[in-house]
């Protein structure tokens, strides 16, 4: 189990660190104003939905909009936390987790409901956006395993082996 763990930890750390650099540089471009921006981030923005057709991000739908602002108000700090929980093996990261793989769930189906629905999303563009479906119930799943305790040194062992032939 503690191996399957490392894997899960180690693919989780990859989309959090995607996650960390992406919200702000191609996310925000939704919903921030263009001149924050460098050109060059424009430009591949407007050169990825030309060439995916998609019009999430080229038409900027309210609701669109709204989840990508609760991506950077609440998603991207949260990402970059638990790539510190995941490289410092804190207690909370199973919580903090669950709240992110939930939370990007959620939106991840309105997403995909709408793509679907409007039968305007190519199978590229589904191939884009289902993989963060998958890795948003990997880290959902991820924080329900119970927090391992294998910190634990031989020399706290040894101390609380000697207070049980005290007793």
């Amino acid at each position: 189990m503690g191996a399957l763990v490392k894997l899960i930890d180690a693919i989780l750390f990859l989309f959090f660190l995607l996650m960390a650099i992406c919200a702000p540089l191609f996310d925000a471009q939704a919903c921030l104003p263009e001149t924050l921006f460098p050109d060059v981030l424009l430009e591949l923005n407007k050169w990825y939905s030309s060439q995916l057709g998609d019009y999430l991000v080229a038409e900027k739908p309210l609701f669109f909009v709204g989840l990508v602002w609760l991506e950077i108000l609440f998603l991207w700090p949260l990402s970059i936390l638990n790539l510190y929980g995941i490289l410092a093996a804190k207690s909370w990261f199973n919580t903090t987790c669950l709240i992110y793989g939930v939370s990007v769930a959620t939106s991840m189906v309105a997403i995909l409901s709408e793509l679907t629905g409007s039968g305007k999303a190519s199978d590229n563009l589904l191939m884009v956006y289902f993989p963060f479906l998958g890795l948003s119930l990997l880290a959902f799943l991820r924080g329900l395993l119970p927090y391992s305790t294998q910190t634990t040194s031989s020399i706290s062992k040894r101390h609380a082996l000697a207070r049980k032939k005290r007793a």
